[in-house]
Order: structure tokens, then sequence, then C-alpha cells
């Protein structure tokens, strides 16, 4: 079967679309939040093993908490937000965002890039948490099947198709790279879930204190740049439709709400300007665009001078030219202005300046006075440890990493920065087991196998190490013949 015919097996009919419950309702024929979980974990393995998903910790951190902002205000509005939710960055210039099964929602670089303020980018990620707490994706595939595993299989085997093939015109694919991630225009949600998720998306930005004009006045942006060059449609056009009338609803709600002035993150224009350069992918293009922000900075035209001078340092570090990068940064923290670490992009790339450049002590002063200023913050964590491995200090890494994975038990990166640890202390078969956790998390269990079976070979491992390693294999095996099967029976029902 094709990845075309998995989506016309799970795509409703317009007529079924339409009929959308009253916020908060759900039909007894919906996907269970299990089932919408299952498959939501299923791809974003996919998602996370392709190189243009951002695992950039300061851009993790901020989308996380902004959309923790958001999530948090559904106890002020009345809404059930029982379920959790992951916020993830994905390298891409295309304008767009979209929600998956089970509360995971992606955020292209392009959007950050192109919002003005916090809040616009608020407003796109307020609109997509409504699309999840009001459970569109299930409600539509249970509409289309009584039958929910069907429905369940073949958006799955739809979604993992247009993966492998990297193209947004196949099944349910998010074909990652330039042609951006296609969920939401295969999905194509009705005008009545639009309208719905524009609602609670409101809510929301009202509640968590943002600037409700931020969405009209966003939205509105976007369908003039539709209306002027069709060639040049931003992605989030195509895949939501802007009517006049969803603006004017939106503007309705504002001015009765009311105008007050919003709070903004001090870090939204440095991951801004952060998302402006990793979405680029050559050192050709980290030096056109540091020497863009330049010309920004002196014909006056930059939105934010700190902001720009941090792409240029941003870019300039990735292009291993370490002291117009500390200069530059420098001048952003000029800029910026106040005392100490400033903000945690601030701080994060001062350390990894000083590191990179041969400053290990530097670099862990810096990145402790970061943890120290900013406790919350993975990307400050992931700093002081680099530095401890810089500084030699070894067996005080991996102590501190060791607690890392505990305390974030679902995030591949910090076993592999345990395994760059160890590998630096010499003790190789406890870097292949942390390298094992690490592809075990992102679902790819005969790279976890390969590894345990290096580790059990290495000849350093104690006989408890032995023992544990002998039990993860006997796990991951076992959960690679589950998936096999997982997959065999998809495979009867759609093959």
């Amino acid at each position: 079967m094709t990845a075309t015919t998995f989506a016309a097996a799970v795509l409703p009919t317009q007529a079924a679309a339409q009929s959308l419950p009253t916020l908060g309702q759900s039909s007894a024929s919906d996907l269970s939040p299990a089932m919408e979980r299952k498959l939501g974990e299923r791809v974003m393995r996919e998602i996370r093993a392709d190189p243009d998903y951002l695992s950039d910790l300061l851009l993790s951190d901020y989308v996380n908490a902004l959309g923790s902002k958001l999530v948090s205000a559904t106890r002020k509005v009345g809404l059930d937000a029982s379920q959790s939710f992951e916020f993830f960055v994905v390298r891409d210039p295309a304008i767009n965002a979209f929600s998956l099964p089970g509360g995971f929602i992606g955020i292209n670089t392009g959007l950050i890039v192109t919002t003005r303020t916090e809040s616009e980018l608020a407003s796109v990620v307020g609109h997509e948490t409504g699309h999840v707490l009001q459970h569109h994706i299930a409600r539509m595939l249970g509409q289309q099947s009584q039958n929910s595993w069907i429905a369940l299989g073949g958006l799955l085997l739809g979604l993992l198709a247009g993966i492998g093939a990297r193209s947004s015109d196949l099944g349910m694919g998010i074909a990652m790279g330039g042609q951006g991630l296609a969920v939401d225009r295969q999905l194509r949600f009705s005008r009545d879930a639009e309208r719905e998720a524009d609602r609670v998306g409101f809510q929301l930005l009202q509640a968590a204190g943002f600037d409700t004009y931020a969405m009209p006045t966003f939205f509105e942006r976007l369908q003039r740049a539709d209306s002027i060059n069709e060639a040049g449609v931003p992605e989030y056009v195509r895949t939501h439709p802007l009517t006049t009338d969803r603006i004017a609803d939106m503007l309705n709600r504002s001015r009765n709400a009311g105008y007050r002035q919003p709070e903004q993150s001090p870090e939204y224009v440095f991951v801004r300007a952060r998302s402006l350069v990793l979405q680029q992918k050559s050192a050709s293009d980290f030096a056109t665009i540091a020497e863009a922000q330049r010309t920004a900075i002196r014909s006056q035209t930059a939105p934010s001078v700190a902001g720009a001078w941090y792409a240029v340092a941003l870019a300039e570090f990735k292009q291993h030219r370490w002291e117009p990068a500390r200069e530059a940064l420098e001048k952003s923290r000029a800029a910026f202005g106040g005392t100490g670490p400033g903000t945690p992009s601030l701080a994060v790339l001062a350390s990894d300046i000083a590191r990179s450049s041969g400053h290990a002590q530097e670099a862990l002063q810096m990145a402790t006075q970061a943890r120290a200023a900013f406790p919350l913050s993975q990307a400050a964590d992931m700093a002081y440890a680099d530095a401890l491995v810089a500084s030699q200090r070894i067996p005080e890494a991996t102590k501190f990493l060791q607690a890392q994975v505990e305390r974030y038990r679902g995030e591949p990166i910090w076993w592999r920065a345990l395994a760059g640890a160890w590998a630096a202390g010499g003790r190789q078969a406890r870097q292949h087991a942390a390298l094992a956790e690490q592809y075990a998390l992102q679902g790819q269990w005969m790279a976890a196998i390969s590894q345990l079976k290096l580790a059990r070979d290495a000849g350093d491992a104690d006989f408890y190490e032995m023992s544990t390693i002998d039990a993860r294999l006997h796990e991951f095996q076992r959960r690679y013949r589950e998936d096999k099967e997982d997959e065999k029976d998809f495979n009867k029902q759609f093959g």
C-alpha cells in the first residue's frame, strides 16, 4: 500500500471534520490519550534522529519555558491540561509550527526569526497548544473510523513513510529539512477546528499575560505576505489558512480584552538571533549572516542591537573564529546592559567561547556563575559539564552527569554527554553503555544493542557493570522484537 493511500485512509471527510464538539467536549470514538501519546512518541523517535531536529539546549529551554507558561494558564481559563507537553525546534527557514498527537509541538526556526515580539511567537504556540488541548487530531481520526487502532496504524505508517522519503507529498509525511514538516498540511484542520484553536490560543495568551493584539497583528502580516506574493506564501498560511473573518474575530477579542503592557523575556531577542544562525548549515552561510548583521547595526536597521551582535558572535563561533566571537559577544552584552551573567544565552555562549579557545578554567568559572543565576537552565548545566571535562576534572564531570541523566531521564543529550565524559576518562565500557542508553531513548534499538555488545567486549567493566550490561542487552533485544512485532501487525492491516 502506498503512503498516499495511507493518507486517504485516515483523513476525515470535510463533513465529518466540521462536526466538532464544543470546547472541552470529547467523543466516544476519539483516539484515547494513551493511544495519542503512543503515536506521538513513535513519530518523535524519527524526528529526534533527523539532523534537522535541533537539540540545542538554549532553544529547548526557551520554547519549553514559553510553552509551559501558556499551558499553566489553562487553570485560569478552566481548561484541562492533564497531559504532558513537549515543545521542540526544527532547523527550517519556513514560517511554520505544527502539533503532533500526544502533546508534541514543533516550532520552525523560520517562525522564531520572523516574529517581532515574544507575544507574536506565543500567539502561534498558543494556537498549536489549542489544537492539542482540544484533541483535534484524535477527533478527526475518531470521526473517520470507529476502529481507532486502524486509524492509528494508518496514520503512523503514513507518518513514518513521509519521514523516510523526506517528502512533504507523501502520506502524513513529516519531511524534515528545507521542505519543512508537513503534518498540518496533510491533516488540514477544518475551519471550525482552526477557529476553536484561535479561541483557546487567545484565552491562553491573555491569561499568561502576553499582548493579545500580537495574534491578529502577526496573522495579518502573514496574510498580507500571502496576497502580495503567492509563490512566497508562508508555510503557516498554507497549513493554517487565514481568513479575514478569523483575523477580525481575534481583533475584536483583543479590543474587548483591553491592552496591557506585556513583560517580554529578555532571552527572546537572543533566542531569535540564535535561531537565525542555527538554521544555517555551512561556514559560508555563517559568514554571510555575520556580515549582514554588522551591516544592520551600522545602518541602524537591526530590531535589537544586542540580538544582532549576539548573532554575529554565534556566527563567528561556528566558524571557529574565537576572538571576533568574543568581541561581538562583549558588544552584545554592552548593548543589553546590566551586570552579571545577563541571560542564559549570553552566559552559555561566553563559556563556550572560553572553553573552545583553550581557556577551560575561565569557562568553568563562567558556567558556575550561569548555573547559580539560572538554576532551571539545562544549557547552563551542560556548559558546566563541558567545562569540567575540558578542565580534566573527569570524576566531577561524570558524577555531575550521572545526576543529570537521572534528573532528565527522557533526554538523550545527557547520555551522550556522559558518554563523552567516560571517553575522556578512558572508561570504554561505560562510554558504550551510555551511548546505548542514548540510542534506546531515540528508539534506535539495533544501534543500542551494538553499543552494549561493544561495552561487554571492552574489557574494563567489573562484575557488577557486566551484569548491568547483560541485563540491559536482554531488555533492549526484547524491546527490539516488540517493535518489529508492532510493525508486522501494522503491515498485516495495511500492506
